[in-house]
């Protein structure tokens, strides 16, 4: 049955969002959608091993549709073509290809189906250290068939912009991730967490070039920092397993399981007097952005993407040492304050959801 006229949201483990920034960006267009009565043209392409059981039909009116694979590690490539395979049959007017996995089925859909494509290239993931060999070769040559063989190209963040510009000499339209709302009422109740009354805080999955082993050490080696709470996907990556082996029941160091709950998500964020942000890979990051619209004083790893993201208003290390100053000088409540006001105002001017939304809609035809 033809679909014309209907949008394919793929390339994410699927809606509600519960793993990064593309599932966070699929469940506020949807949001989006089903505030604007548009819910019946979208359809989001799922992974079934990673929803619970048993799977929705569809979310807030979104339809929902299901392959028996894994959305991302070596599983994403079939999974990202057979969704696009799939759209295409069904003859969806536009997919929006949320990473480059699958872009090497781009070249023979493109020669039978005129499904347009709108990919998010993501941020350089072949870049990211835990690729290495194959692997990353893989996923070079995917992102050069992105760019080859997509109708149109987003980017998130300017430097992503640029390397495509530099490496591909092709455009890209430039948008980005809104920030979260981050006081819900009423407020959840964290008390099994027994969090610290304030604390510096990082969010990040378990990857090697997100830095939370740099962080989580000096905050150990430390007693003068307040204490530090760290959230992320412990017992998913064997560099999680092997933090949490080393650093869990440390005196003032709280690890954290990720938590998807927005209640309990803006709760926990409440508590920080700070935010540490050690992503060095990416692009824009979502998490970056909230703790930028929640008025948080934030020392970010010294990289293009944060840089490009902040206006280069954050504090910046690439060190312990680095990371040391930067926590020295938040320790003037008057500047670190000044700091928050100036990321809030970048935030509310630069990343609003309904900006964002409005732009995709507007390029897939919605």
């Amino acid at each position: 049955m033809s679909e014309r006229g209907k949008v394919a949201i793929i390339g994410t483990l699927g809606v509600p969002g519960r793993y990064g920034g593309f599932e966070t960006l699929a469940e506020e267009l949807v949001r989006a959608a089903a505030r604007s009565g548009r819910a019946d043209r979208l359809t989001v392409w799922c992974s079934a091993p990673q929803t619970a059981k048993p799977l929705p039909d569809s979310y807030m009116g979104v339809a929902l549709r299901y392959l028996p694979l894994r959305a991302n590690g070596a599983q994403s490539i079939p999974y990202d073509a057979l969704s696009l395979w799939q759209a295409a049959r069904g003859g969806y007017s536009a997919a929006l290809l949320l990473g480059v996995s699958g872009a090497m089925a781009l070249p023979a859909l493109r020669a039978l189906s005129p499904m347009r494509i709108i990919c998010n290239i993501d941020g350089v993931e072949w870049r990211r250290q835990k690729w290495r060999g194959a692997a990353r070769a893989v996923l070079k040559r995917s992102e050069a068939a992105a760019v080859r063989w997509s109708h149109t190209l987003i980017a998130d963040n300017p430097e992503i912009a640029r390397h495509v510009s530099e490496s591909y000499q092709r455009g890209t339209i430039e948008i980005p991730y809104g920030h979260e709302e981050t006081n819900p009422s009423p407020p959840a109740d964290i008390s099994d967490l027994a969090l610290p009354d304030g604390y510096a805080m990082a969010m990040a999955r378990a990857e090697p070039e997100n830095h939370l082993e740099l962080i989580l050490s000096h905050f150990a080696s430390d007693p003068t920092l307040p204490p530090l709470v760290v959230m992320s996907n412990w017992d998913d990556t064997g560099h999680g397993r092997m933090l949490a082996k080393r650093f869990q029941g440390k005196p003032r160091l709280h690890l954290v399981d990720a938590d998807y709950d927005p209640a309990r998500l803006a709760a926990i964020r409440a508590g920080a007097l700070c935010y540490i942000h050690g992503h060095a890979a990416g692009g824009t990051n979502p998490a970056l952005v909230t703790m930028m619209g929640q008025g948080l004083p934030i020392a970010a790893w010294d990289c293009t993407y944060n840089r490009a993201t902040t206006e280069g208003q954050a504090g910046f290390f690439d060190s312990a040492a680095g990371l040391h100053a930067c926590l020295q000088g938040l320790t003037d409540n008057a500047a670190a304050a000044a700091m928050g006001a100036r990321l809030r105002a970048i935030a509310e001017r630069r990343y609003r959801w309904e900006d964002v939304t409005d732009a995709y809609f507007r390029l897939l035809g919605l």
